[in-house]
């Protein structure tokens, strides 16, 4: 590391340091005019419970002892609200808007605790933005460009040695994903208002998982599909004139920077998901850009895109520097960047500027699982062309696009090119590819996962749609909104966001993509069965160094089929040619081609090129 990437790595540090500071910076005092989000009956009733519990005199120095006391208040005026809409409504008024409920709790304690800040970064925003997001943005280009400076091409890198990317034991993997199954579970009883019933079935439907699997005998590293023995991470070979240890097939020692680093991962999407109101600092820190892209304030949703963009962005920039060797790399790159900022982070804002609905042109359903929500149907058809246009496109992309493209390029064209999660696993998450689990125990609860969570979004859609049709609130004696809400917390809040990208630094980059993504489901039925894409190898050529399967984010053993001549036609592969790129003798091409596209999943395939023809020995 020279001088540059030092100074670098402190101004970064720095920066970091003083985002984390920020919220607990500012004073809170709760006024009439920070509660102006609520609506007449519901302002009286909280205003009054607050004068009571003498919060209007008091002066908080942490959001925390502010909403201790705020939704006191807010719990007071319920219950005199729940007592008055019984001796009979205002003229005029529903009871939705009379009664205060949870949801509506949920967004006065967000928006009055932004609003009720007092302080140093309530007052220059401006300020804390050049100081965190400015700051930590230069800290990590002065950290990234000097790699431009070495020679192109992998190397020995040290990730194995190094603290922040040498991941976990086993058993400590294994103990900290129990503890986050357990924690959500609990935790979504509460949050979802003591809907155990859910949490019940996610056990059962888990159990059930975990004993098929067990059943078919498969040990923890047990004979993958080369007849060869498999490891959580292949074995690195041991050099007897090295000066440094290599490491061994189950690391000995905990990378506590990673482990470190995936804290706080996990505790930014925990407070952003469901406790937002403890983080509004940052909120007011992305005021002066969302201002200028929408005109709104920014809310929790907008830091996060800002934040999303900006590591795609530098960390874009690394993955670069990193693999500037492959062209089909930097071309990769700089499809994910431009669509993350262009696609889904700018284009959204400006269409809310010109009054049109929020809309991310390159989210698919099911992982826009939301699409076929009520509230969003009815938004879009009452928007006029445009809205209806976007219903429009959204479907067809579904119905037509999906299949078609996939036939043609395999799911690399929207995992790997197109997909803002794909992309901040690609960027943000390069450094932790290679602590993906290539188990054969791991990869039967890739396939039994990931088609669960696909076959769960496909009834929690049919059943939204059943009552957005007929006005029905249950389907048979379900609650489609129940089971939304618990898909919402489960799939998109749990899976994807704390242990999708928290775990990185601990299982690997991709591991929302690998267990818990229906569309990538959904693109791989079409890959496996019906696409032209494949890596094809050359297998004479391999020289069994195992940097392929390595650097493998999706826990394929692709050695295994390198040394067998065959291609490999996985559902699971996002086609990222990171295993192409990093093979120091051209063993892998990424291809499409239609000659055998109905003998595709044969166990055993070697091509032969004669005379200028394809011949498939099976």
């Amino acid at each position: 590391m020279n001088i540059i990437q030092k100074i670098g790595l402190a101004i970064f540090t720095i920066a970091l340091l003083i985002f984390l500071l920020a919220n607990g910076l500012d004073n809170y005092r709760l006024t009439p005019e920070s509660l102006s989000v609520a609506n007449e009956f519901h302002k009286k009733e909280i205003l009054d419970a607050a004068q009571q519990l003498g919060m209007m005199d008091k002066t908080y120095g942490s959001s925390f002892a502010f909403n201790s006391d705020f939704k006191k208040a807010m719990l007071t005026a319920q219950k005199v609200l729940d007592d008055k809409s019984k001796q009979g409504l205002p003229e005029g008024v529903s009871e939705w808007d009379f009664q205060l409920g949870d949801w509506a709790m949920k967004e006065y304690s967000l928006q009055t605790t932004k609003h009720a800040g007092t302080g140093p970064v309530a007052e220059n925003p401006l300020l804390f933005l050049l100081l965190t997001f400015g700051l930590g943005i230069l800290g990590g280009l002065l950290y990234i460009v000097p790699k431009f400076g070495a020679l192109p091409g992998i190397k020995n890198n040290g990730i194995y040695h190094n603290s922040m990317t040498k991941g976990l034991k086993v058993g400590l993997r294994g103990a900290f994903l129990s503890a986050t199954v357990v924690g959500v579970l609990v935790f979504g009883m509460f949050y979802l208002g003591g809907g155990w019933l859910w949490s019940l079935l996610t056990v059962l439907v888990g159990g059930f998982i975990v004993w098929k699997v067990r059943k078919s005998g498969i040990g923890n590293w047990g004979i993958g599909e080369s007849g060869l023995p498999e490891f959580p991470n292949p074995p690195i070979p041991q050099f007897p004139n090295s000066k440094s240890p290599v490491r061994s097939a189950s690391p000995s020692i905990t990378g506590w920077l990673g482990v470190l680093t995936g804290v706080l991962l996990i505790g930014f999407y925990v407070v952003l998901y469901w406790a937002p109101q403890h983080i509004t600092a940052w909120m007011r820190i992305a005021d002066p850009i969302s201002r200028a892209l929408s005109g709104n304030e920014a809310s929790q949703w907008f830091l996060y895109g800002l934040l999303y963009t900006i590591v795609v962005m530098v960390m874009g920039i690394r993955m670069i520097a990193k693999y500037r060797h492959n062209k089909y790399q930097i071309i990769r790159t700089f499809s994910v960047m431009f669509f993350q900022t262009a696609i889904a982070f700018l284009l959204p804002e400006i269409l809310v500027r010109l009054n049109q609905p929020y809309y991310d042109f390159k989210n698919i359903w099911p992982l826009n699982y939301s699409f076929f929500f009520d509230y969003n149907l009815d938004n879009l058809i009452n928007s006029g062309g445009l809205g209806i246009f976007m219903l429009v496109w959204g479907i067809v992309l579904i119905v037509i696009g999906v299949p078609v493209i996939t036939y043609f390029f395999g799911k690399r064209w929207y995992c790997s090119w197109v997909c803002g999660c794909g992309g901040l696993a690609e960027t943000l998450g390069d450094p932790y590819r290679q602590l993906s689990d290539k188990s054969q125990r791991a990869w039967q609860y890739e396939r039994w996962i990931i088609h669960a969570v696909l076959a769960f979004a496909v009834v929690m859609t049919l059943m939204v749609l059943y009552t957005y049709f007929t006005g029905a609130h249950n389907v048979l004696f379900i609650s489609s909104d129940t089971v939304r809400a618990w898909y919402g917390f489960l799939i998109s809040s749990a899976f994807a966001g704390v242990v999708g990208t928290g775990f990185y630094p601990l299982m690997g980059n991709r591991t929302c993509c690998r267990f818990g993504c229906p569309l990538a489901a959904y693109l791989g039925l079409v890959q496996k069965f019906k696409s032209r894409f494949r890596i094809t190898v050359n297998g004479g050529q391999c020289i069994s160094c195992g940097n392929c399967s390595t650097y493998c984010e999706m826990g394929i053993d692709v050695r295994a089929y390198a040394q067998k001549g065959q291609d490999i036609v996985r559902s699971s592969c996002v086609g990222c040619g990171i295993c192409s790129a990093v093979c120091p003798r051209g063993v892998l091409r990424l291809e499409n081609n239609t000659s055998d596209v109905h003998e595709r999943t044969s166990d055993l395939r070697v091509i032969h090129v004669k005379n200028g023809k394809i011949e498939v020995e099976i």
